[in-house]
């Protein structure tokens, strides 16, 4: 038994050169010290999510000095954040993890049906612009596409059900000219998370696809992965209310208010906001209401879209 005893003893005195080198000395591990590791974050924190049309890496491109500054002007602590998808963001609002939303306008209508978030600015687009437009695209030596008719019966790669731009303006203008989804002969949506316009040019690049449905400016994104004068626009869609930023239900109006008035200050003639809205591709913010989108509201209802969807 003392031999036994012994032999333990050795093997324990042994354990605590187990696995080193023989350079390597060992690490003494104090068990008895524990630390509260929290997951959650602080609650002072401002969330701030852009609507992932584009790419995480365009998306913090684009906005982060915005974000810097509306910190600094502000004195929140305000970060951004980065949903997968569409209909991510629209939930994380709907959970209140979206304090305020960066979104297009048929996204902001649905936000505000489903769970009370409401507007308080908007962006002027550049060359001034205070709205935007969706276009149709194809390959430009496509021989069997010419006119919006010829769209009928050929493949069309919409961003996502959600988009503005990429699907819901080009629906209404297909209807308006007597051309319904059922006279397409496949609808897809952009797989993956993020960069779903991008995926909608190089879908039809690729040939994947007879027709892509983008917001305006989306093929400047994409000048430097292909030479966009492959791609043709068919047409371009009337104009709606530019894109809108939104506070979630619940979020406190002075925080609100605090970044609103951050936002209105920003001007483009100023040396030290141009970098920031040029980054962000726009020129300026402008206060807006929840009346400014009646008309996307109504051209949801025409093409037959419930907002509860």
């Amino acid at each position: 038994m003392r031999k036994i005893l012994i032999i333990i003893l050795l093997l324990m005195g042994l354990l605590p050169f187990v696995g080193c080198s023989p350079d390597e000395q060992a690490v003494k591990v104090d068990l008895s010290k524990k630390e509260q590791v929290n997951l959650r974050e602080s609650s002072d924190v401002i969330t701030y999510a852009y609507l992932p049309q584009y790419s995480h890496t365009v998306s913090y491109q684009r906005h982060h000095l915005l974000v810097e500054y509306l910190r600094r002007e502000t004195g929140l602590n305000i970060k951004q954040i980065f949903p997968d998808t569409f209909e991510q963001h629209i939930k994380m609002v709907g959970q209140g993890k979206i304090d305020i939303s960066y979104s297009n306008p048929f996204i902001y209508v649905k936000i505000a049906h489903r769970y009370g978030a409401r507007a308080f600015a908007r962006i002027v687009e550049v060359y001034n612009q205070e709205s935007f437009c969706g276009q149709i695209i194809c390959r430009a030596d496509n021989p069997h596409i010419k006119t919006i008719s010829d769209c009928r019966g050929k493949s069309w790669i919409a961003v996502d059900s959600t988009s503005a731009g990429g699907y819901l303006y080009a629906l209404g203008y297909f209807a308006a000219h007597g051309i319904q989804k059922t006279d397409f002969s496949e609808i897809s949506f952009a797989p993956g998370p993020g960069g779903k316009q991008e995926g909608v040019v190089l879908a039809v690049y690729a040939g994947k696809y007879d027709i892509g449905t983008i917001r305006e400016g989306t093929l400047n994104v994409v000048a430097d992965k292909i030479d966009t004068n492959e791609i043709r626009i068919i047409a371009k869609t009337p104009l709606y209310p530019s894109w809108v930023y939104a506070a979630r239900e619940g979020l406190d109006s002075e925080i609100v208010k605090k970044i609103k008035t951050a936002m209105l200050k920003l001007e483009y003639n100023q040396k030290e906001h141009k970098h920031i809205l040029e980054a962000a591709h726009f020129t300026k913010m402008i206060s807006s209401v929840d009346h400014d989108f009646v008309p996307v509201k109504k051209l949801a209802a025409l093409v037959g879209i419930r907002l509860e969807e």
